[in-house]
């Protein structure tokens, strides 16, 4: 009664470690003599045989006697699965006439002789619920009863197809305790990932334009997330359809419209799925065919009433509701369905479907599906449902447009000469190309429209040359985008009409991202002008409303870009109202729109207004729509995450982003994803990581086009490089990638903070007086576009300057204002890296008590928002603080008051030199151009520094001083100019 384990059992297991546990209990317990019954349940593929192979495997290794058997489909032996499992040992009563009790006994009796020979026994039945009714009763009665000695009954089925009177004992059994129940579960996206670590590539060879998204990438070694996700999705976190879904190579935007380019791959990995068709009666058989075709969800009128009852029975259907539609227990069997039918077959079942959902009124999504399987029809028809669809799914389903809009002009009678018809088709393949991610294929369609562009009218030609401004656009070809734009536009009479606001949007947009786009906002303001006039006069009505929109959105983004703050604010508004009343369907069809609208709210630091939008975009894009913007609104929550202290989430939309854009070939977002990421990983990292965090920002900077993401690059690079401690370097970034000292190639509405950066490096080299001026250069932009965060980092830059000249009650005042600014604006980080900045001047100012909390509340911030580097600045400050209070303390206790006059700084040197000549106040305040409160403040901090309480004691430290160091007065003179850092 022994069997050989399943090969199946000895490979890897993945998602499966808390039922390994529960078989390791079995077998661990069936050691001290007590049996079970195990039930393990669940659909075709799940992995139960794999299980049973790991109980197997567990039960050789602890001396465990094994019996195992699969019920054969179509069987009509009597008690066939246990005569397997006892080979030639198996007991005469199953294969005489017994009656059903004698044979129970016998059975019974016979395993527990078996049981108590050895270490224990174990009867493993498979695939249970295709037995024998004589072998499903005895395993009833079997299961009914107590487990004779150290016995483990493992049965192993699907519930769906189990008949009543063993269910019905299983279910006894678990809920009596006598039966333990293991039912897996569909796999994790961890599980997912892992599996596709460990399978081989595919064997298919697809073209480019029909292969999907591969698992991973050489240089990021990792399969995609958003890939894992969706495959996840689509095979229900089934094996088995893991499995068959890899062979057949699926593009997820295709699912489950289509299995893959390679159905041929697909069925010879879905053995299992034919089988279970092949076991169908023929009538059976060929509803299923139908059924396919029908596609999923139909309705059970639409088939035969005895087959679908059959189909039923065998678990290929299942009802979606009770007296509700019916559909395939998943695609995967559909398709395999499908693809087993011949082609003759197949065009006259989708014809006869496509008659039956068109008598009943379906949708164009619907008759769509059918029409493109259509041989031999009626080409004209054919062409005019599959346009129709793609129109109503391009939104959606951006590949499945890809694939009818190709169908269609495949099936349209093309002559000697382009024709409208022909060449409006083609611009819509484009756009549904550029959608699906498929940048390439769309520029060459656009290439090829324009080609010949005799048959084309003014309108068309329009269109035409803004689709291939976008897709030149896209693919990072500017100049190539701005010749096609221009183009257009010098075709177009001037004022410019209602009906160029797609032209000129691309011409603005490719300007934006240029870095220019100072050049095209008179030209998008017109149109801007012209759109609205026309929408209220109803002058054209043909006027695309998407366009409009887009429009009006760019020019707001623009204006933010340029940091007229006073024109963009108001018009965002409008935007926003416009874009959070659009349903979903009508937002994905201009994919542009929520991430440009985003890039506004940026701008004029609204950042959970942008994330809300960037992450709609996304789940727009995600849930199949257009591709083309992806990258831009995972770039968006990145700076909106980095910027609000998720620096984790930051660095991963950034991964994401590079891993999209190396897969559409967008090259531009590859280097601003590495920007991106350095942005995070600054703060993320600890000092002795720079090198490695400069290194990837350099090269971001380097590879990025010129424009506005190569700006965005450079100011990264700056940012990183003056954080790491290297000033002179954040200046040449900035100087030489905003083409001089006027940082004309910068967006105008980052001016302050990167004026601030300058001063602030200036200062750190040595050159005050740049650093004053560069100061009072980002004060007149902070003014001007009166964004709360910019001014923010110009007071800091301030504070530095007063720091570095000694005042500290000034520098502590501005260092509280800069932190006090980025905490109401949501930005902890740069909160935190203000006070712990402004450490030293207010413990000189306001004592080492406000200083103790300036630097905890650094701490506190930096640890919740995982700021390794603020924390590591922190804890530095503070050790540097409590070492120069030990030493304080330590050289009053000693009377060693020159130690203590030595921490006094120049301007307060000069105050004490005034003050033990007889000076008063007013008359130092004069004297020094501060004022008299200025002066009291400096008195008591020089009387906390040198621990004494009145000028007096302050004149007789001084005369100690001079009799214990006999050196040259160290005061400066009381006529020294002003500090360099006055504002």
């Amino acid at each position: 009664m022994f069997a050989t384990p399943s090969q199946e059992s000895e490979r890897l297991l993945v998602g499966r470690e808390a039922e390994i546990a529960r078989l390791t209990d079995i077998t661990q317990r069936l050691g001290t003599g007590r049996g079970t019954v195990l039930e393990i349940a669940g659909d075709p593929g799940i992995g139960k045989t794999r299980l049973m192979g790991v109980l197997a495997e567990l039960a050789e290794q602890h001396g465990i006697a094994v019996a195992r058997a699969h019920a054969l489909r179509g069987n009509t032996v009597r008690y066939q699965v246990f005569r397997d499992a006892c080979g030639h040992r198996s007991p005469a009563c199953l294969a005489a006439g017994t009656d059903e009790e004698t044979t129970f006994r016998s059975v019974r009796a016979r395993l527990a002789k078996w049981a108590a020979a050895g270490a224990g026994a174990m009867l493993l039945l498979d695939d249970i619920h295709l037995c024998d009714p004589a072998s499903a009763e005895l395993a009833a009665r079997l299961i009914h009863t107590a487990i004779p000695g150290p016995l483990v009954i493992a049965l192993a089925h699907q519930p769906r197809r189990t008949g009543a009177h063993l269910l019905e004992a299983l279910d006894h059994g678990v809920r009596g305790g006598s039966v333990v129940r293991i039912e897996p579960r569909p796999l994790d996206t961890d599980a997912v990932a892992t599996l596709l670590r460990n399978m081989p590539p595919p064997e298919h060879d697809a073209s480019p334009e029909h292969r999907g998204p591969e698992p991973g990438g050489a240089e990021l070694g990792e399969p995609f997330p958003e890939f894992v996700t969706r495959l996840r999705a689509a095979s229900g976190g089934n094996p088995r359809h893991l499995r068959i879904l890899l062979a057949g190579g699926p593009h997820p935007d295709e699912w489950p419209d289509r299995p893959g380019p390679d159905p041929n791959a697909m069925l010879r990995a879905a053995v299992p799925l034919t089988a279970e068709l092949d076991a169908l009666a023929p009538d059976a058989a060929a509803v299923a065919a139908a059924a396919a075709v029908l596609g999923d969800p139909f309705r059970p009128e639409d088939i035969a009433q005895v087959a679908r009852l059959e189909l039923v029975r065998a678990d290929v259907l299942r009802p979606l509701a009770p007296g509700g539609r019916l559909a395939f227990r998943h695609p995967l069997l559909r398709h395999v369905a499908h693809e087993r039918a011949g082609v003759s077959a197949l065009s006259t079942a989708h014809r006869r479907a496509l008659d039956l959902l068109a008598a009943r009124g379906a949708s164009a999504v619907e008759q769509a599906r059918h029409a493109e399987h259509l041989v031999g029809a009626d080409a004209s028809a054919t062409v005019r449902l599959l346009t129709r669809g793609a129109a109503e799914v391009l939104p959606d389903a951006p590949a499945t447009a890809v694939r009818w809009l190709r169908s269609a002009l495949e099936k349209l009678p093309s002559g000697d000469r382009p024709t409208p018809e022909r060449a409006t088709l083609m611009l819509e393949y484009c756009r549904a190309l550029s959608a699906a991610g498929r940048l390439d294929a769309a520029r060459h369609i656009a290439h090829e429209v324009l080609r010949d562009d005799t048959c084309l009218t003014e309108e068309l030609r329009l269109k035409a040359c803004a689709v291939r401004a976008a897709a030149e656009r896209q693919l990072g070809r500017f100049a190539e985008a701005e010749a096609s734009a221009r183009t257009a536009l010098d075709a177009l009479p001037r004022p410019l009409p209602a009906r160029a606001a797609e032209p000129v949007f691309e011409y603005g947009v490719l300007h934006l991202f240029r870095g220019t786009y100072r050049q095209a906002r008179a030209l998008v303001d017109e149109v801007v002008a012209a759109t609205t006039s026309a929408a209220e006069a109803a002058a054209e009505p043909a006027t695309n409303p998407a366009a409009i929109a887009l429009v009006r959105t760019l020019a707001t983004v623009g204006a933010g870009y340029l940091g007229d703050t006073a024109a963009a604010i108001p018009a965002l508004h409008d935007c926003v109202r416009l874009v959070d009343g659009m349903p979903d369907a009508v937002a994905a069809r201009t994919p542009e729109l929520l991430a440009l609208l985003g890039c506004a709210e940026l701008f004029t630091e609204r950042f959970p207004a942008a994330a809300h939008h960037m992450r709609r975009g996304l789940t727009l894009a995600r849930a199949g729509g257009p591709q083309q913007m992806v990258p831009h609104c995972l770039l968006g929550l990145s700076y909106a995450d980095q910027e609000s202290g998720r620096l984790d989430r930051a660095e991963q939309w950034a991964l994401e982003a590079e891993r999209v854009a190396r897969a559409t070939g967008a090259t531009d977002a590859i280097a601003m994803s590495k920007a991106m990421r350095v942005g995070a990983m600054v703060w993320t990292h600890r000092r002795c990581d720079s090198p490695e965090v400069i290194a990837l920002a350099e090269d971001g900077a380097r590879t990025a086009q010129p424009g506005w993401w190569a700006g965005s690059a450079a100011m990264q690079l700056a940012m990183v490089r003056l954080i790491s401690g290297d000033p002179g370097g954040c200046s040449d970034a900035l100087l030489e990638g905003g083409g001089g000292r006027d940082l004309r190639l910068f967006q105008p509405n980052y001016h302050p903070m990167l004026l601030a950066m300058l001063s602030t490096s200036a200062l750190l080299t040595g050159d005050a007086g740049a650093a004053r001026r560069w100061a009072r250069a980002g004060d007149l932009a902070a003014d001007r576009l009166g964004l709360p965060v910019q001014r923010a980092h110009v007071d800091r830059a301030w504070a530095v300057l007063y720091l570095a000249d000694g005042e500290h009650l000034m520098a502590a005042t501005l260092f509280e204002q800069a932190a006090l600014g980025f905490r109401r604006a949501g930005r902890p980080i740069h909160q935190a890296w203000t006070l712990v900045a402004g450490a030293d001047s207010v413990e000189a100012a306001r004592g080492p008590a406000t200083a103790a909390d300036w630097l905890e509340t650094a701490v506190r911030l930096a640890d919740l928002h995982g700021a390794v580097r603020v924390h590591e600045e922190a804890a530095a400050a503070q050790g540097r603080s409590a070492a120069a209070r030990t030493a304080a303390d330590h050289s009053a206790t000693a009377g060693t008051p020159p130690a203590a006059v030595a921490l006094l700084t120049d301007r307060e040197r000069q105050i004490v030199a005034l003050v033990t000549a007889g000076k008063r106040s007013r008359d130092v305040a004069e004297q020094l151009f501060l004022s008299p409160r200025t002066v009291d403040a400096h008195l008591a901090r020089i009387y906390r520094k040198l621990n004494v309480s009145s000028r007096t004691a302050l004149t007789s430290l001084l005369l100690r001083t001079d009799a214990a160091d006999p050196t040259p007065d160290p005061m400066p003179h009381p006529d020294r100019t002003r500090p360099t850092g006055n504002r």
